[in-house]
């Protein structure tokens, strides 16, 4: 697979492998075997970017997720870069299921967490740290100060912000500088487009998380879609509802029109489109399929002209759409 490089130095596959749905948010986990096998199946077709946190497991193994990465990726050493993040804990004192995530940047958590991570993912330094969340309590060039300690110490060679605002990412990135960014973005998700230029400027990365609306852009799910509440945070994401599904057919026939054109899949084309608008943005859509891994690959070989990209632009902008997970509707 092609490569990018984000921040200054640090080079990944052009399209990322996001980890979280083998354990957590989109249905019962994968069986584990199963899991380290299609994540060292990810390895071999090229991948050689992965995303994990230590918030993403289950009631019974809530840091499940990192524990298989690393199982997964040892053999591939140095060969391979892994993302985790910092920032959110268990609210284990609420009693509630499923736990709540309680936004804790405090340097003391931090050097708890990066602890931790390096443990279950077996690795002696982490290749690219994220604050999952910003901690209202915990200002940014706090926050800048201990990743700058742990890049001293070799604990970690980069950073980043989940969800960064221009004021926090300045504030952070004056103090430690910041490798990338991980925001939602995708066609129905744009809002953090007002970023770009920030981004261009300081030299920071974007690590686009749900680039395919959760999975709705692949055109694969029509009206009546079933999704277990339990596990399944697709079940109360507006864009999957009957009425949302009629309200994005204009969306879909436009993906499926340039898929057609560029002898493609729509998954593939709703990738294609952020590629191409910048060298610096690498998707990392999740899935625990194998021909979906190398379906999502294979956006990095589509080539959108500028003219293309902008014309797609143009036609996002003045569509209506339904709401998405975190987006309102337009």
């Amino acid at each position: 697979m092609q490569t990018r490089i984000l921040g200054k130095d640090l080079t990944i596959s052009a399209v990322g492998l996001g980890c979280m749905g083998f354990s957590h948010a989109y249905g019962a986990p994968t069986e584990q075997k199963e899991t380290v096998r299609l994540l060292r199946r990810a390895a071999e077709m090229g991948y050689t970017f992965f995303d994990t946190a230590e918030v993403y497991g289950t009631p019974e193994d809530p840091h499940i997720n990192e524990c298989l990465v690393g199982e997964a990726l040892a053999p591939y050493g140095d060969q391979t870069v892994i993302s985790t993040k910092f920032g959110l804990r268990f609210g284990f004192e609420s009693g509630k299921v499923p736990l709540p995530l309680v936004p804790d940047s405090r340097p003391e958590t931090i050097r708890k967490s990066v602890e931790g991570s390096l443990k279950r993912l077996k690795r002696d330094h982490i290749d690219l740290y994220f604050q999952h969340r910003i901690d209202p309590g915990v200002s940014p060039e706090e926050v800048a100060g201990v990743m700058a300690d742990l890049i001293k110490e070799g604990k970690i060679t980069h950073w980043g912000i989940s969800e960064a605002n221009e004021e926090y990412l300045r504030r952070a990135h004056a103090v430690c500088p910041v490798t990338a960014v991980q925001n939602r973005y995708s066609m129905m998700a744009r809002h953090y487009e007002t970023l770009f230029p920030v981004l261009e400027e300081l030299g920071v990365g974007l690590v686009a998380f749900s680039p395919m609306a959760n999975g709705f852009l692949t055109g694969k799910y029509g009206k009546g879609e079933h999704f277990d509440a339990k596990y399944d945070y697709r079940a109360s994401m507006p864009q999957f509802t009957d009425e949302a599904v009629d309200k994005n057919q204009r969306l879909l026939s436009l993906l499926n029109s340039m898929a057609e054109e560029k002898n493609a899949t729509a998954a593939q084309i709703s990738m294609a489109w952020m590629l191409c608008k910048k060298p610096w943005i690498v998707p990392i859509p999740g899935t625990r399929k194998e021909e979906r891994m190398q379906e999502n690959a294979g956006a990095a070989d589509i080539k959108l002209s500028q003219k293309e990209v902008k014309a797609l632009d143009d036609a996002l902008d003045t569509m209506e759409m339904s709401a998405v997970f975190g987006v309102a509707a337009k």
